[in-house]
């Protein structure tokens, strides 16, 4: 596709240089960056190649936590809920997590613009740890949900400021071949969370994230470190010029970050999500379940809060939580909408996956693990490849017009394999073709965004994408949960037989004891075709919605890249 040289973005303009001697006045885009930008570009003006070589290993070895740390959580949150004898909330875990992560990515890219990207790094940091050590040490199912939140919120975080980094310091032409340098660690977590988990699982599983709360600040304190030695350097060279200081006082600071960072939207965002989705997930536990007052009453409020939600920021807010004006681009609201639509499709089904593996195709623990990690094994392989495509040509969008239709491809073969009976090769195979196409999509929609975007709007523009992925995965949680107990409870009634009938409910909340069925009795059939009805309907929902995406795609411009340099030094 031609693309309208009246409407290119900005990014496409030649990028002024970092230290402008030409001119003895700061011009006006100068004037209006704001610090944590400015010493971005300061910083990678003056700094080596050997320490930007040593900032991506760091950046690549905090991926490599990251992915651990997400492997060990897929593999072992269906047996720490079911230790909770609450297996049938995963769906509702993942929704608050979900909702919290989307909540925090636009502040955070906030903070990383206002003050300094390892600012937010460090903060990150503390908050993933503080939910570390709560789930190292949670004894019930309220504790568990409110550290997910916490080490969500910071696990996010990180994974968000090492993105913004690697945006910082890579060319935009390069910039898919970075990205999947820095997921590259995914392929050995892939293969190392699976027996990781099972031995974990075996001996105590508080120690998996005790584990990975040593790791983090180990890997991260290295990056700090360096990107503030880097720091300065600008800063004795003359490079690194703030905004002239604020004379406000302590109240007024308050007040000016309150109003900065719209606390009042997020509680609002934060609160109606949580009550409105949630409630699909637990009506099937409910007494009278959807006649049930408190949840018609979740549902009502929720629905109200959203809607002052938007008009609050869009009538009330002074400084909106979702930057509107990042969304008059066709190509970033088709990006975003693209990002949501296979977020609420692969959330669908995924949160019960690994018990689906381990009941219906009697999997251990770390075959699952082993199965499900395949997207993880596959996409940054893929992204490698994918980038280099993107340099050869210096399209994007035809990568997309064959993803989308690949990822459908596998998604509706993944509903005819969930009945039993099939070989668990077929899930093997659907999960190659999910992780070429959606990891296909996830680079695009980063690559695209970017494009269509300043070095000054990197962060906002990252974290908008990534605000609407979260509340996509949030509502494809909320889908799963809904189908999840209001199919699940209904089958085993059904099909389980006369003498473990009366168990229902025992079985429906704990894997173990679903596990504890021997392979070929009767009880075991009938719960593996519970299982089987249940995911099948998840896979029908996922794969319907996906279907939206090809109208998504249609809206991103197929933007010509150029080989700029936005930034000083890059390393690609």
């Amino acid at each position: 596709m031609a693309v309208d040289k009246s409407q290119s973005p900005r990014i496409d303009e030649a990028p002024l240089p970092v230290g402008r001697e030409s001119s003895s006045e700061p011009s006006r885009e100068d004037q209006d960056q704001q610090d944590g930008v400015r010493v971005a570009e300061a910083v990678t003006a003056v700094w080596s190649k050997k320490a930007l070589y040593f900032s991506y290993g760091c950046m690549w070895m905090l991926y490599f936590v990251s992915g651990l740390n997400n492997n060990l959580t897929a593999n072992l949150s269906a047996y720490i809920t079911s230790d909770f004898e609450a297996h049938s909330l995963l769906t509702v875990i993942s929704v608050v997590t979900s909702v919290m992560g989307a909540a925090c990515l636009l502040p955070i890219a906030k903070v990383l613009n206002l003050w300094d990207r390892t600012v937010g790094l460090g903060v990150m940091v503390l908050i993933a740890m503080m939910g570390l050590i709560m789930m190292a040490g949670c004894n019930n199912i309220a504790t568990y949900c409110a550290a997910q939140a916490f080490y969500t919120v910071g696990f996010t975080g990180v994974i968000f400021c090492v993105d913004v980094l690697t945006s910082d310091t890579s060319s935009l032409r390069n910039r898919g071949i970075a990205y999947g340098f820095t997921s590259s660690p995914y392929i050995i977590t892939a293969f190392a969370g699976a027996p990781l988990s099972n031995q974990f699982h075996e001996t105590n599983w508080r120690w998996a994230y005790g584990t990975v709360c040593i790791l983090l600040p180990i890997v991260a304190l290295p990056l700090i470190v360096t990107w503030e030695m880097a720091k300065r350097k600008a800063d004795q060279q003359g490079r690194l010029q703030y905004k002239p200081r604020s004379t406000r006082t302590w109240w007024q600071s308050i007040w000016f970050y309150v109003v900065e960072f719209d606390v009042g939207g997020i509680i609002l965002m934060i609160g109606g999500l949580i009550l409105f989705l949630t409630s699909f997930n637990i009506a099937g536990n409910t007494e009278q379940e959807w006649k049930s007052p408190k949840i018609i009453a979740m549902m009502v409020v929720g629905f109200c809060v959203l809607v002052g939600f938007v008009v609050y920021e869009r009538w009330g807010a002074p400084k909106p939580f979702i930057p509107y004006h990042l969304l008059t681009n066709r190509t970033v609201i088709g990006a975003c909408l693209l990002s949501t639509t296979y977020q609420v499709s692969y959330y669908c089904w995924a949160s019960y996956y690994t018990s689906f593996l381990q009941v219906v195709y009697n999997t251990s623990l770390t075959q699952a693990g082993y199965i499900s990690s395949i997207f993880d094994l596959m996409d940054p392989i893929w992204l490698i490849g994918c980038g280099y495509l993107i340099r050869l040509t210096g399209r994007f969008k035809w990568l997309l017009l064959g993803a989308v239709p690949l990822y459908l491809l596998a998604s509706g073969l993944m509903i005819y394999f969930r009945t039993p009976g099939h070989s668990v090769g077929y899930m093997c195979m659907c999960q190659i073709f999910l992780a070429v196409g959606g990891g296909t999509l996830i680079l695009i929609e980063q690559v695209a965004v970017l494009a269509a975007s300043s070095h000054e709007e990197y962060a906002g523009m990252l974290a908008l994408l990534s605000t609407f992925g979260n509340i996509g995965g949030a509502v494809g949680s909320s889908v799963s949960g809904a189908i999840w107990t209001n199919t699940l409870p209904q089958k085993l009634r059904a099909y389980l037989p006369a003498d473990t009938v009366d168990r229902w409910e025992e079985i429906y909340e704990d894997l173990d004891v679903q596990l504890s069925f021997p392979v070929g009795s009767e009880t075991r059939i009938a719960i593996q075709n519970a299982y089987a009805s249940s995911q099948r309907n998840m896979m029908i929902a996922g794969t319907a919605l996906m279907g939206l995406s090809i109208v998504w795609v249609l809206m991103i411009k197929n933007i010509k890249i150029k080989d700029n340099k936005d930034v000083g030094k890059v390393l690609l």
